[in-house]
């Protein structure tokens, strides 16, 4: 089998000839690892069997770690998290009829240049599309919050005004890539935290779902598969999402989850992480991630599982224990 026919056995629920395996990082923690291996292109070597391209225009600084998205909106990142950071304007600072805003119009060189780029990834790879921010996240970068948080309790036409819009131009963006040959669509929109869901199940039912569903359905429609980035604790609302057309999920907590709640999942939704950024790679030694990875790949024997850090992997973890996870899913 190939990286793109296992990650497809693992959406299938059939047993490939190993786990397939993705492990990406933030850019402190890739130049850490170009530093420690002496390989400068070091994500490139390790058979990533995924391929994407992000169809979100790259931010530009506008001064000294302060960067304004294609938005308009401005991230700070002169804190600790030097990837994303913090918003440091808010674009929509009333509530106001949303007949006079306008986003950002879609850059349909900018989607083909990404699709292209997608065509030229290795050839036996799964290759996706994807949008970041692609719903909630973008409401509230734009809103606030806290803003939007009321919004949905005081104004919930404003926001459905506004998830409309948005909702309007990521479909704008899958009809242009939807144009070329590629496997699957993965949308990033963070709804969970530590403990259940940001804005809850009857909101999240309320305001996200049903746009949700259309674009999921136009993915579906063209015959490609769904994946869905959200950190935290989703599973108030994961048969909602399966009901809705979601085939995999991406981010897999063990220390939210656990593996118990996986079987659950079996033959209904497959599993995209589970090797976790916050419990165990920054503070274990090699031998017990050698141990934890192993023991995790055991845990699907039939497939379902595509073997992945729970998030980039940020720059406190050792470089060692890179080298002890992928000495498993490279030598499965």
């Amino acid at each position: 089998m190939n990286n793109r026919e296992r990650v497809i056995a693992a959406l299938h629920f059939e047993k490939p000839d190993y786990t397939p395996y993705t492990v990406g990082f933030t850019s402190q923690m890739h130049d850490k690892m170009v530093a420690y291996t002496g390989q400068k292109d070091y994500g490139a070597q390790i058979n990533n069997h995924i391929s994407s391209a992000y169809l979100t225009k790259p931010e530009v600084e506008v001064k000294p770690e302060y960067f304004r998205d294609e938005f308009g909106v401005i991230w700070n990142k002169s804190g600790a998290d030097k990837d994303i950071g913090v918003i440091d304007s808010i674009i929509l600072q009333e509530r106001a009829d949303l007949n006079g805003f306008d986003l950002p119009a879609v850059d349909e060189a900018f989607i083909r240049q990404g699709m292209e780029r997608l065509k030229s990834a290795p050839s036996e790879n799964y290759k996706e599309a994807a949008v970041g921010f692609s719903l909630f996240e973008r409401a509230w970068t734009l809103r606030g919050m806290e803003n939007l948080m009321c919004d949905m309790m005081e104004e919930p036409e404003f926001v459905h005004e506004l998830m409309e819009k948005i909702t309007q131009r990521n479909l704008r963006i899958i009809d242009i890539a939807l144009e070329y040959d590629f496997d699957g669509f993965h949308f990033g929109d963070d709804w969970g935290q530590q403990k259940g869901l940001i804005m809850g199940p009857r909101c999240w039912r309320t305001f996200i779902k049903p746009y949700l569903a259309r674009m999921y359905g136009r993915v579906k429609a063209a015959g490609r598969h769904v994946s869905q980035h959200s950190c935290g604790d989703i599973r108030d609302i994961m048969d909602d999402a399966i009901e809705v057309g979601l085939n995999m999920y991406q981010t897999y907590q063990p220390e939210i989850y656990g593996f118990e709640y996986a079987k659950q999942l079996r033959g209904r939704l497959t599993i995209w992480g589970g090797i976790s950024t916050q419990r165990d790679l920054p503070v274990k030694t090699p031998e017990q991630i050698i141990s934890l990875t192993r023991e995790i790949l055991d845990y699907f024997p039939g497939g379902g599982l595509v073997a992945s850090p729970t998030h980039a992997v940020p720059s406190d973890v050792p470089p060692e224990n890179i080298i002890a996870l992928l000495s498993v899913l490279e030598n499965q």
